[in-house]
């Protein structure tokens, strides 16, 4: 009934026209403008006014209220007049501070590095004192030993010395006993006397028998300290000798062993290959006689010779094709250079016409072996690395001289020709631009760092691994390959090893070694196709990391590899964003943002790989 009858009471006439003046008010302010609160707190002042006027018995109270608030408003202004200028200062302060952390954290940086160098050079030196305190104790062991047995030696040469003085006393004594008696001249023949005599003479024999007896049980086989000298010598040189034989002879024994085991494994391979060639012979067709091609190409035998020298049978029934269609594949003579503007590489540089050197596939081979054989050391030599065709370029003046262009423009055209073969077609993209030189070096630290594990795991140094072991090292080198992997590396192994009597053991020398024509086995070739795939699989989950976006910041991007790749360090993150960005470190903070695209293709053509596991497989 209470609320029914609240609501039934209309509100005062007086305030519902301050409402209304207070609602148009508030209205027809603008909250944008900056002074927009001092405003809506006038008119709200302007409405306690009138509520003050009107209430006159209240009037002085609420009059006092509002001076008191006009009074604390006011102060409240003068404050924050007073601490503007404080707020600006903190800032710069702020600023400044940060500045300063910056700088010594930059020079904690460079004090940390040197200390971390000192450190290593101390752990240097603490190893090689303990090699060389090692080496002292055993020494010291050694001279321990050899003057104990000189002290044995001393203390039986002293023994010795004590017992023949004592003897020669006794003998010198006996012989004056002698000499006395016989120098007495006896006056009176006293038989009894020389009872005496003959019994102390007696006596004195007996003794003298019986020091005699013990001397020669005690000295008997004691020989000359000269002819034992000479005889330990003989002695110890005998026992070098029989060691060295006996090394010479195990050695020899274990070369032997080995040939009876590759003599073994070479005859079964030889049976088993004469088994497999006649059935062969059986069921494959002959091989063609190429030399027949020679009568319906133009030119005869000479010029078939010509296209067919240094060829497999594949390459032959190209060109073999390319003479059917019509097509000139081998027969260019010469080439027609490009001229010397600057959009031309600066190897191909010249103009005229330049003899085709017709270089075969092994010779271009070897050429581009012997360019990253001299690139690497120039390069760290400078500490910094050189584009590939101004090297190239610098090689072939050094190498070839007037024959320079030559080399050059053939080369170009054995690489054209050649591309199927992913060694030549990697040098040809790296010296046209059209991938980063580091994934050349990314795939040798590859099959480096693997063989050092195998090597590693080999602790007989034979070359070989049980499959158990080879599954291990493949498992340490690799910690981010899945099983899967692993086992298709492992039957790819398996089945470059030809036959081998022990099934469970893989030699890995092999996989590592070059066939015809410089080409790699099954092994690495599926090693380089896993890690090239690993790569697309990295590029695409950063692709999905960036969504939809059409262009990407650098801060986008370096958000992005962190996330999918939460172990990676800051340098290959910054590495990696100069790769996409095609910029320095230093001026990344004024890059404009790329294309999604771009930037993926740019990094897909360079040497970037997944560092550790994603954040599922944590």
């Amino acid at each position: 009934c209470g609320e029914e009858f609240s609501s039934s009471v209309s509100k005062p006439r007086f305030l519902e026209q301050l409402e209304t003046y207070l609602r148009k008010e508030l209205q027809s302010l603008d909250p944008s403008k900056p002074n927009a609160q001092e405003l809506k707190l006038q008119a709200y002042q302007e409405v306690f006014e009138y509520f003050i006027e009107d209430f006159k018995t209240y009037k002085p109270l609420l009059s006092a209220i509002k001076n008191e608030y006009d009074i604390t408003l006011a102060y409240l202004r003068d404050q924050i007049r007073t601490l503007e200028p404080l707020k600006a200062m903190v800032v710069t302060v702020s600023e400044q501070c940060n500045q300063k952390i910056l700088a010594l954290r930059e020079d904690e940086r460079a004090e940390i590095k040197a200390l971390k160098q000192e450190k290593v050079q101390l752990l240097k030196r603490i190893d090689q004192l303990r090699e060389n305190q090692l080496g002292l104790q055993a020494q010291l062991a050694r001279m321990q030993e050899d003057l104990a047995h000189q002290y044995l030696l001393y203390r039986d040469e002293a023994d010795s010395r004590k017992l023949l003085i004592s003897e020669i006393n006794e003998m010198r004594f006996l012989e004056d006993d002698l000499k006395h008696l016989q120098t007495q001249v006896v006056a009176v023949e006293d038989p009894v006397k020389m009872k005496l005599a003959l019994k102390v003479a007696r006596e004195d024999l007996t003794r003298l028998q019986v020091e005699l007896n013990c001397m020669k049980a005690d000295y008997g086989e004691v020989v000359p300290r000269r002819d034992f000298t000479a005889l330990e010598k003989n002695h110890k040189e005998a026992l070098a000798k029989k060691a060295t034989l006996q090394k010479d002879f195990d050695q020899l024994k274990e070369e032997y062993d080995t040939l009876l085991d590759i003599h073994k494994q070479v005859s079964d391979q030889r049976d088993k290959v004469s088994t497999q060639l006649e059935h062969i012979k059986g069921r494959l067709t002959p091989r063609p006689q190429w030399q027949k091609c020679a009568e319906v190409v133009s030119g005869g035998d000479d010029r078939w010779h010509l296209l067919s020298e240094g060829l497999s049978s594949d390459q032959l029934v190209d060109v073999l094709l390319a003479e059917i269609g019509g097509k000139d594949i081998r027969e260019k003579e010469f080439f027609d250079g490009l001229g010397k503007g600057d959009a031309v590489p600066v190897y191909l540089r010249y103009e005229g016409t330049i003899k085709n050197l017709k270089l075969k596939k092994i010779e271009i081979v070897d050429k581009i072996k012997d360019i990253w054989k001299e690139k690497v050391p120039a390069d760290q030599q400078k500490g910094e690395r050189r584009s590939l065709d101004e090297f190239f370029h610098e090689y072939l003046q050094k190498k070839h001289a007037d024959s320079a262009s030559k080399w050059a423009y053939s080369i170009q055209e054995g690489c054209r020709l050649y591309r199927d073969d992913d060694f030549i077609n990697l040098f040809f993209n790296i010296l046209t631009g059209k991938v980063d030189e580091g994934v050349y070096h990314g795939q040798i630290h590859l099959i480096s760092h693997l063989l050092k594990e195998l090597m590693h795991s080999d602790s007989s140094e034979k070359g070989s691994l049980s499959k158990e072991k080879f599954r291990q090292a493949l498992s340490r080198a690799f910690p981010l390959k899945n099983q899967e992997q692993i086992e298709e590396l492992i039957q790819a192994a398996e089945s470059q090893q030809g036959h081998l009597e022990d099934l469970n053991t893989i030699n890995y020398e092999v996989l590592f070694s070059e066939f015809a024509e410089d080409q790699v086995g099954n092994f690495l070739t599926l090693l380089r196709k896993q890690a090239t795939a690993e790569k697309q699989k990295y590029l695409a989950a950063l692709t999905k990391e960036l969504g939809s976006r059409t262009e990407v910041k650098v801060a986008d991007l370096r958000t992005a590899f962190q996330s999918i790749d939460p172990t990676v360090d800051p340098q290959t993150v910054e590495r990696y964003i100069c790769l996409a960005f095609q910029m320095e470190k230093e001026d990344l903070e004024q890059a404009a943002p790329v294309d999604v695209n771009s930037a993926m293709q740019r990094l897909l053509a360079a040497d970037v790989k997944r560092t550790g596991p994603g954040p599922k497989e944590d």
